[in-house]
């Protein structure tokens, strides 16, 4: 990230907002007049929408460059999602409530729901390594000849 230019730092900035507000609104971690919860916020929700957010910024940013590796894009969606599951209101959760009702919903998935957001935030953090070792991957040396010590090193297959 050290190399970085405007446009990615832009990118992860406009990209952290817009998790925050597309996690943080229909959950009403951040509060407006749309939507409500019957259940009160943890604390805990605030610092993991801020960690959610931040690294999904970061994870669009990897998306903005010249550069694009090889990877597998699933890690970081399914950090978002867990990360919308995590802060959620336990009984607004319309498959929860249908999986395991109202009772099982504040008895069973509450007390879960902080290791969700701790699982969130290790999906995203995988998947923006990933995608930061694979751009790194990918850079190619700034001159095109190689030194005497590549040279003997290297063997042409036919």
């Amino acid at each position: 990230m050290r190399c970085w230019q405007m446009r990615q730092w832009l990118t992860a900035l406009g990209g952290a907002v817009v998790v925050a507000l597309a996690v943080g609104l229909p959950t009403d971690v951040i509060p407006n007049p749309v939507f409500g919860r019957p259940v009160d916020v943890t604390w805990w929700s605030y610092p993991s929408l801020i960690a959610t957010s931040i690294f999904g910024g970061l994870l669009l940013a990897t998306y903005v460059t010249e550069q694009q590796p090889v990877t597998r894009e699933r890690k970081g969606i399914t950090g978002g999602l867990l990360g919308f599951f995590a802060i959620g209101c336990p009984v607004c959760n319309k498959l929860v409530v249908i999986a395991i009702g109202t009772s099982g919903a504040l008895d069973w998935f509450a007390p879960t729901q902080p290791l969700l957001a701790v699982l969130s935030v290790a999906f995203l953090a995988f998947a923006l390594r990933q995608r930061l070792k694979g751009i790194a991957a990918c850079e190619l040396p700034n001159s095109g000849s190689m030194t005497a010590n590549e040279t003997e090193g290297a063997t042409i297959e036919s």
